[in-house]
């Protein structure tokens, strides 16, 4: 790492910054509504974004700092077993293209505003209800704390805030600075504002990985040679661990992990409520499978993106600093690589790419608590105006816990929660996805099952060791009765999914009482005229394309 404050790096980075903080606080004028004190206007943008907007909305949703960073990071660390992100995004959009329209249409028809909401309205179960809202906001938090640890890690590479004898507050002004803005915007425009912003963070990224995956190649005497090098280096044996350090190609023994990993990655995705919450802010259900069609450009992206972790070996990041993090390799990689100016522009992409996804992220959880917990459980009477008021509250509420959290405890700790929230999001497709096609499953049959699922697959999790860290060391486990390895969500959710339907059938021999289903058949399928207006003002004035 360079000693210093990388100064022309740092100017164009703030530029960026500076750039997006205004577009933020803009959003509120953008697409303005006559009553801007409702949910479905400051936590779902007025359900009015078209295909254009909705691209980059969920691609700016899904792929995140932590993408950009963990990544390539995942490839530096062990090899090809960090490709599986790769195959789970090629998966996810045949299986989201079946379910996603009819969650859109349904909660387009009854005023949805969360996932929970439909399941409330489902199954008549307020229980079942603030169960899935509990599970998505504790698998959000860990998230937005991660893109805050994204930004660090730029941070830490720009040598901005001193090292770690430096004062706390010095060193993590730049950090909480950032978070100020963010809040402040988030708290103003609501979704419009990551809306607006996930144009220039889409187009940053893109530009940046298009010049790194020919350039960088070009500086370290092109593929063969950085393909070597990795090959090499993944040779070595670990000393810790007595084994190599890991693989170019993943090997017959870890083939299971890396195909459950992959497959139930994809089941999970978007049943995650910032992924819910950018469905639901779409204008009409074909806004949703253009979307599922054309979102796979992103998967494209990602494969090159990982591409970066095999570089930065080649380059010789981190090597033969003792502890190095990982997680820093790819803005390091970026610095020894790229001019200053165009670091720079590396760097505000990764930060922009922290800011679109937590705001996204801090909203969606604020929806659930105000819909499912403030409103179900606590006043049911619930004025929109009130609503709305609340939900901007617990949105500064979530970005404080992500912060402190973040700033108070070890970065793995962020990074192993983050790999629980994915279990436990896997546990609600049973009441989620199911329900969009079925009202065979009893309510307490599936609150029985996600119960299992989530003991099951924390359980599991906690028992998994790594060489640094005794507890939550690793995602995979032995799936009982193969013996195989494979990825702890997947395995909890056939316990999960298994119990449900036992369940079910018992509940409906003893004829035990089932909820109220508020929902028709043809409610899954309704598709609103999609009004198009000639010359909608799109971003700074620019008409959205026809189709759009």
């Amino acid at each position: 790492m360079k000693d210093g404050v990388n100064g022309v790096a740092l100017g164009v980075c703030i530029f960026f910054f500076v750039a997006v903080t205004v577009l933020g606080f803009l959003a509120a004028r953008w697409r303005r509504a006559e009553n801007a004190l409702h949910l479905d206007e400051w936590g779902l943008g007025g359900r009015s974004f078209g295909t254009w907007i909705t691209w980059f909305l969920l691609g700016g949703d899904l792929y995140t700092a932590y993408t950009f960073v963990a990544v390539p990071a995942a490839i530096y660390g062990a090899g090809a077993s960090g490709f599986f992100a790769v195959p789970y995004t090629i998966i996810v959009y045949p299986l989201v293209f079946l379910f996603l329209p009819r969650l859109w249409s349904v909660s387009h028809k009854h005023g949805y505003v969360t996932s929970s909401d439909f399941i409330r309205g489902r199954f008549g179960s307020k229980s079942l209800s603030v169960a899935m809202a509990l599970t998505g906001i504790i698998a959000t938090m860990p998230y937005i704390a991660l893109q805050l640890v994204g930004i660090q890690a730029v941070l830490d590479v720009m040598g901005v805030g001193g090292g770690d004898s430096t004062n706390w507050f010095v060193k993590d002004l730049p950090l909480l600075i950032a978070f100020g803005v963010l809040a402040a915007y988030t708290y103003s425009s609501g979704l419009r504002a990551p809306a607006l912003i996930a144009f220039v963070k889409d187009a940053l990224i893109y530009i940046v990985i298009a010049v790194a995956i020919i350039y960088i190649p070009y500086k370290l005497g092109g593929f063969d040679a950085i393909f070597d090098k990795a090959d090499a280096a993944y040779k070595v044996t670990n000393p810790a661990t007595g084994k190599p350090r890991g693989s170019l190609v993943t090997g017959p023994q870890a083939q299971w992990a890396y195909a459950t990993l992959a497959l139930g990655s994809a089941m999970a995705l978007f049943l995650y409520p910032h992924s819910v919450t950018a469905v639901l802010s779409s204008r009409s259900r074909n806004t949703i499978r253009r979307n599922t069609t054309i979102l796979p450009l992103y998967s494209l992206m990602l494969g090159l993106l990982a591409m970066l972790g095999f570089m930065a070996i080649a380059d010789g990041v981190g090597k033969g600093v003792k502890g190095y993090n990982a997680q820093l390799a790819i803005p390091q990689l970026f610095e020894n690589m790229f001019p200053s100016w165009f670091t720079g522009v590396a760097f505000a992409a990764i930060a922009i790419g922290a800011l679109v996804p937590a705001a996204i992220m801090s909203i969606a959880a604020a929806n659930l608590f105000t819909r499912n917990i403030y409103k179900d459980l606590i006043k049911p009477d619930a004025t929109p105006a009130q609503e709305t008021k609340v939900s901007k509250v617990v949105s500064l509420v979530v970005k404080v816990g992500a912060l402190v959290f973040v700033l108070s405890m070890d970065k793995t700790v962020a990074i192993n929660f983050q790999l629980l929230g994915g279990i436990w999001i896997l546990q609600t497709v049973p009441a989620v996805v199911g329900g969009l096609f079925t009202r065979w499953f009893h309510r307490w049959g599936l609150l029985a099952g996600w119960a299992a699922g989530m003991a099951y697959g924390t359980w599991k999790a906690y028992q998994q060791s790594s060489p640094t860290q005794s507890h939550f060391g690793g995602s995979s486990a032995d799936i009982p009765g193969i013996g195989e390895l494979g990825y702890i969500g997947l395995t909890a959710f056939v316990l999960n999914i298994g119990l449900a339907v036992v369940l079910t059938l018992v509940l409906r021999a003893v004829k035990a009482p089932d909820g109220v289903d508020e929902t028709a058949r043809a409610d899954y399928t309704v598709e609103p005229a999609e009004v198009e207006e000639p010359g909608e003002p799109g971003i700074a004035g620019v008409p959205e394309p026809a189709g759009a």
